[in-house]
């Protein structure tokens, strides 16, 4: 039975709230005075600790509990695709490569509509299992790939279960997924199609410049 990794798909910024976060001051033992100082002094010098120690733990706080969103991309963001650029261009956001996988169950990957783009329809059960790519986003980076996706009208970011093929980047916690393994990304699928998509044939791996003769035409190429 393949081991199934299930981590927090969702990317958020926790800044409130948190549980690594204290940020009230515990009353200043009042007669530990130092030599030197009086007792006002002292206490002053003790408060005064404690807000650095407190500014310090939120700072290393906030930067722990960033979590990354993990995004399955199947298209033209694929590397070696005419997309692929965008999601390392830094005005966008981040993010970082992870493994080559594949859907659990299989989908219909088609090419359509007047640009030739790239389509995974949500009717689980047909077409076939789609290879492609899982990236770790921040949140920048997914409030892009939302717009860039048109979602909710043209795609819909939903979560799918995937096989890893081979993963490469970093673990988390510690444990790098095998080949086989089970995990879940956000995926831009789409419940919006014409009725005639679903019989246009449909691909295991999408290549833009595969021999399907189907030219995707870029966002800067169209009318």
């Amino acid at each position: 039975m393949p081991r199934i990794l299930f981590p927090p798909p969702r990317s958020k910024m926790v800044t409130s709230n948190l549980p690594c976060f204290r940020s009230t001051l515990e009353k200043p033992t009042v007669g530990a005075t130092s030599r030197g100082l009086s007792e006002g002094e002292d206490n002053n010098r003790q408060q005064r600790d404690k807000i650095s120690r407190v500014t310090v733990r939120n700072k290393v706080c906030l930067l722990s509990c960033i979590h990354m969103a993990r995004v399955f991309v199947y298209g033209t963001l694929k590397k070696g695709q005419p997309n692929y650029f965008r999601m390392f261009d830094g005005t966008n956001g981040k993010a970082e490569f992870l493994a080559s996988a594949f859907t659990t169950d299989k989908y219909p990957l088609v090419i359509a509509g007047k640009y030739n783009i790239p389509f995974l329809l949500k009717i689980p059960g047909q077409g076939h299992r789609v290879h492609g790519e899982i990236y770790k986003v921040d949140d920048r980076m997914l409030r892009f790939l939302d717009d860039f996706e048109g979602v909710p009208t043209m795609y819909q970011r939903t979560l799918v279960n995937l096989e890893v093929k081979e993963w490469v980047g970093q673990a988390e916690g510690g444990e790098t997924p095998s080949p086989g393994s089970i995990t879940e990304a956000f995926v831009y699928s789409t419940t919006t199609y014409q009725p005639d998509w679903p019989s246009l044939p449909s691909y295991e791996s999408y290549d833009a410049y595969g021999d399907h003769g189907l030219e995707y035409v870029t966002r800067e190429g169209r009318d």
